[in-house]
């Protein structure tokens, strides 16, 4: 995808290839695009794809220059030229810079926008040649990795993988941090699930994220992982250009040791932690018949507002998993107000800091808050293990050598002059990072010991049980200043994830 999508390119240009979801008139004739409520796992069906018309958008939009990426129940996933797009429809694409949090600042993102219509990011179907198939398109929009990145510092120092062989054990360095497989899953109790014998077996985990790299450290524990998977528009599948996705997978590892694990990477991704082709990659994971998905990206909504059209699209993808029996896990963000990380049917993923002491704090770098898209909806659900600020180094992960986070938290960054220092070296293969991107696998391995203990177990049932047996946090804030109380607050949600407490409720659910 074009580097236009950073904030470092001028806007005024849109880029060479535009990643869309192609909507396609409904079973039940309401479009995606004009539903009033939320779209969730008990409403989703009304508004799939009307098979007797899938056939046909398919090859109206190819024989329009359309590329066909991905079918999925409620959208096709299509690539196209802006020239394409603009000649088809008989519109505009316009570039928009607004205003997102990324990497824990304030900054913009460039939306692609067409100004004839009210909602943002839809193109109107109506007036073309395949308004008899197609209700609108859905121009995609930049996500963002819920964890550490600067893509400038990257950019700077790195292009290519850097071909080293990494050791499989972690650097020993300063400070206080966590290590992987041990100390996250001493912390969530996942190490006495381990002793009964429910280790992920048998359950298989999706993440969608920015790729995976075998290394060592992997092929040594005889963790099981597929062939990576490529989403619409994905390149390299050997390497993992960021080391956000091979990096957080290890807490799944950490609690989950045997589990299934194939990794979706992501399209358009290019050193920005942005990802342009959300919901084709999620309904790539979804085809591959998982038991659960796991994603620590997501949008900053924060205003009261109606869903733009991408997230309708992302939103309904994400029901009809759930509709499935596919249990889905996102970050709630770290101070984002993240999205899909406050969708009702998502487990969503906040923070909480264990001290060298054992103390439990809520994480200050873990997003927490009332939904303003979702009236009643409160962030997060449960939380994982999330380190503090300024940058949450937090978990020794592994990483591909040479990688945007193996480079950035090794080094100073020469233009801010910030240090961004782990202690790790800037080649190794190691990285100090959290986030409530390293939540969301501790929990999305955490729901497949729980469906190894019960295989019958629902998302909701397994949403249930996490928040039924957490540990209750009553200290510390997070990022939104939400103190953390007795009971159920919007610092922690239920509080820290405890395995053991929820696999034994579960096993006793016939």
């Amino acid at each position: 995808m074009s580097e236009n999508f950073t904030n470092n390119q001028m806007t005024s240009a849109l880029p060479p290839i535009i990643f869309a979801e192609a909507s396609v008139h409904s079973i039940e004739g309401e479009s995606i695009f004009d539903s009033s409520e939320p779209i969730t796992h008990e409403n989703v069906s009304r508004y799939l794809n009307k098979p007797e018309l899938i056939d046909k958008a398919i090859e109206k939009l190819k024989n329009a220059g359309f590329e066909v990426l991905h079918i999925g129940a409620a959208t096709i996933n299509i690539a196209a030229s802006p020239e394409t797009y603009e000649k088809v429809f008989h519109t505009k694409i316009v570039p928009e810079e607004r205003e997102v949090l990324k990497f824990g600042k304030k900054s913009t993102a460039t939306i692609l926008d067409d100004p004839t219509t009210k909602l943002s990011g839809l193109i109107d179907a109506s007036n073309s040649d395949l308004a008899d198939v197609l209700e609108g398109v859905a121009l995609n929009e930049p996500v963002y990795y819920f964890s550490l990145g600067n893509s400038s510092l990257a950019t700077l120092e790195r292009a290519t993988p850097f071909e080293s062989t990494p050791s499989a054990m972690p650097p020993s360095v300063e400070g206080f941090y966590l290590n992987v497989p041990d100390d996250v899953a001493r912390l969530l109790k996942a190490d006495r699930v381990h002793a009964t014998g429910i280790t992920g077996r048998g359950v298989h985990v999706v993440m969608v994220d920015s790729g995976w790299f075998r290394h060592p450290y992997f092929v040594q524990r005889g963790y099981q992982a597929n062939q990576v998977v490529l989403a619409p528009g994905a390149q390299n599948p050997a390497h993992d250009e960021s080391g956000h996705g091979t990096g957080e997978s290890a807490n799944i590892f950490a609690v989950a040791p045997d589990v299934n694990f194939t990794m979706v990477k992501q399209g358009g991704f290019s050193f920005t932690s942005a990802v342009v082709n959300a919901t084709g990659d999620f309904n790539k994971a979804l085809e591959l018949r998982p038991d659960i998905i796991s994603c620590s990206w997501g949008f900053d909504e924060r205003e009261r507002r109606p869903l733009s059209a991408a997230e309708r699209t992302l939103s309904a993808a994400i029901a009809n998993a759930v509709s499935q029996g596919v249990t889905v896990v996102f970050s709630a963000g770290n101070g984002h107000f993240g999205f899909p990380g406050q969708h009702p049917d998502v487990i969503s993923a906040g923070g909480v800091f264990v001290n060298s002491d054992g103390s439990m704090r809520a994480s200050d770098y873990a997003s927490g808050f009332e939904s303003p898209l979702f009236p009643g909806r409160k962030v997060p659900d449960v939380c994982g293990l999330v380190g503090m600020q300024p940058r949450a180094q937090y978990i020794m992960l592994p990483v591909e050598p040479g990688d945007e986070l193996d480079v950035e938290e090794a080094r100073i960054d020469p233009r801010s002059g910030s240090t961004l220092v782990d202690g790790t070296q800037p080649q190794d293969g190691w990285a100090r990072f959290s986030g409530t991107s390293a939540a969301a696998p501790q929990l999305a391995g955490i729901c497949a010991l729980l469906k190894q203990a019960n295989p019958s177990l629902t998302p909701q049932r397994m949403k249930e049980a996490l928040m039924n047996t957490a540990i209750d946090i009553t200290e510390g804030h997070n990022a939104q200043n939400q103190p953390a109380r007795p009971g159920n607050d919007l610092a922690t949600g239920s509080g820290l994830a405890n395995a053991e407490r929820a696999v034994q409720t579960v096993r006793n659910v016939h």
